[in-house]
């Protein structure tokens, strides 16, 4: 919801970002990537309280084989064999990274396999869109695609929120009253949610769903790091090596078609 706010408020501010002229035929078009956009993230929730974050964060790390898999067989973009071939090396660097604290639950891997297929399908859906002539040029930029995206599927949400918490609302906003940190953390929450998902959107247009996928696994690496560099944990060896594997299989994966290629 703050991400849908954020999004309406650059539209509504003086100076800041042009209104989309978009059509309803455009806004179906958009379904898709915007069910996919609340499907991944529900079910990346579902993932963690179901089981440990880590396990989640773990078979989360998958989703770049998701969308290659995606990628090649359904949307007819080719990913090269060395390509494939860097893929266990990024999942299995986030893996290394966050083993230790392992905790198996089958309706964390469930649910974490559905985001990622999520995930996959709204990255493709999401490159279709902005290579569909006509339709980007109403939209207008990234980022006014990406807001509707987010509004979209923030009403997309409505209704697993009302099954899911609607029973606890009250008791929601009681702590809201009473604990100012609960609404500050969720606008900041929020706020870097929506910044971080609109560059990676950014990302997609430039690259591709695949390789947006690798970039996204990469990042769990990331904050792996910053988490204990923040709150000022020791991190282990194994983790250290795993973070390391992650990252260098991401560079390898964005140069690997350059090294293999035949000299000319």
């Amino acid at each position: 919801g703050v991400g849908a706010l954020y999004g309406i408020f650059l539209w509504l501010a003086p100076d800041a970002r042009g209104k989309p002229k978009v059509t309803k035929e455009d806004l179906v078009k958009m379904i898709p990537v915007a069910f996919c956009f609340m499907g991944a993230h529900s079910a990346s929730v579902f993932a963690m309280g179901m089981g440990a974050v880590s396990f989640a964060q773990i078979v989360k790390a998958a989703e770049p084989a998701f969308a290659a898999v995606l990628a090649q067989f359904v949307y007819g973009k080719p990913v090269s064999k060395a390509k494939w071939l860097c893929l266990p090396i990024v999942i299995g660097g986030v893996v290394l990274a966050s083993v230790k604290e392992l905790d198996f639950a089958w309706s964390a891997l469930i649910s974490a396999c559905i985001a990622n297929t999520f995930a996959a399908v709204k990255g493709n859906e999401n490159k279709k869109l902005m290579e569909t002539a006509g339709l980007k040029e109403r939209i207008g930029s990234i980022g006014n695609q990406f807001a509707l995206t987010t509004i979209m599927a923030f009403l997309f949400s409505l209704p697993i929120i009302a099954i899911q918490e609607g029973s606890r609302i009250g008791e929601f906003w009681q702590l809201c009253k009473t604990s100012p940190a609960v609404w500050q953390n969720l606008i900041a929450s929020g706020l870097w949610f929506y910044g971080y998902n609109e560059v990676a959107t950014m990302t997609l247009k430039k690259t591709g769903a695949v390789t947006q996928s690798v970039a996204n696994t990469a990042k769990r690496v990331i904050v792996i790091v910053g988490v204990a560099l923040v709150l000022g944990e020791s991190l282990s060896p194994i983790k250290l090596i795993g973070c390391s594997i992650g990252i260098g299989g991401v560079l390898l994966y964005s140069v690997i078609d350059k090294l293999v290629a035949p000299k000319k």
